[in-house]
């Protein structure tokens, strides 16, 4: 059996190597383009989830997806620390959670129960719009639970307090347990619920056991039986996003605007 030389082996060990680079770096540029597509039409598809025109997995098209999305949504752009829209941000390029991991483009978030770390400095917001009205607003969400960041969208009445719904899309939680947060029955619990109380204060949580129906107990939503940490970090997650460390300059702005939102 023909022996070859160390040199041999490793240059043509090196060889391969260099060829199977080529290859996966080319790939990957390649299919940049068709990611970045998928990646902006799921999350065209979790704001209409959210928003109520389409149900959880509903097999759409992606012309469709968009057409649903342009025609009924508006996406904008915010300075996260006033809440005033920023027209200079193209809110569908604009990559948030990417932004968040820039210091140029992020601050370091106050000690919170949420596990934020760092808040961008512009962030995405969405209005559900039916004949010129604004009928929803729509945050998209982020926190820590049991063992993972969940990322979803909350959504909300022009009032700013009563809930609409809620989807998380995005997450790595005990399947049965904790993530059951994505499964449909808990996330009907949310609709009627009321994030403020009378003073303004943020009231909205998940406790441990049953709650009553919202018109009873609008600011509680039932656990989720065996994940009680999940649960505890669904209630801090949202409420930091509806606090003045997140979106609540916003909501403030809309309160104040000239026929609400």
């Amino acid at each position: 059996m023909q022996q070859h030389s160390n040199a041999y082996i490793i240059g043509f060990a090196a060889a391969v190597c260099l060829v199977c680079s080529i290859v996966v770096s080319s790939a990957a540029v390649a299919l940049r383009p068709r990611q970045v597509a998928n990646k902006e039409l799921d999350r065209q598809k979790q704001v209409l989830t959210v928003a109520g025109l389409i149900e959880t997995g509903q097999p759409l098209a992606a012309g469709e997806v968009q057409q649903l999305f342009d025609e009924s949504i508006v996406a904008r752009a915010i300075e996260l620390a006033t809440g005033a829209y920023d027209e200079s941000v193209d809110p569908s390029t604009y990559d948030q959670r990417k932004a968040t991991k820039d210091p140029a483009m992020s601050r370091p978030a106050d000690p919170n129960n949420a596990g934020i770390r760092r808040l961008p400095n512009k962030a995405v917001v969405y209005q559900k719009v039916v004949d010129g009205e604004v009928e929803m607003l729509i945050l998209p969400i982020e926190g820590a639970g049991l063992w993972s960041t969940l990322y979803g969208f909350i959504a909300l009445a022009p009032d700013t307090s009563t809930i609409e719904g809620i989807t998380f899309y995005e997450h790595g939680e005990t399947p049965g347990l904790g993530g059951e947060v994505d499964n449909a029955s808990w996330k009907a619990l949310w609709p009627g619920r009321e994030a403020f109380d009378a003073s303004g204060q943020i009231a909205i949580e998940v406790i441990k056991g049953h709650a009553g129906p919202p018109a009873e107990d609008p600011y509680r939503v039932d656990g989720l039986s065996g994940a009680t940490i999940t649960g505890r970090g669904v209630s801090h997650l949202v409420r930091f996003w509806l606090s003045e460390d997140g979106f609540g300059p916003y909501l403030d702005q809309v309160r104040a605007s000239e026929g609400g939102a």
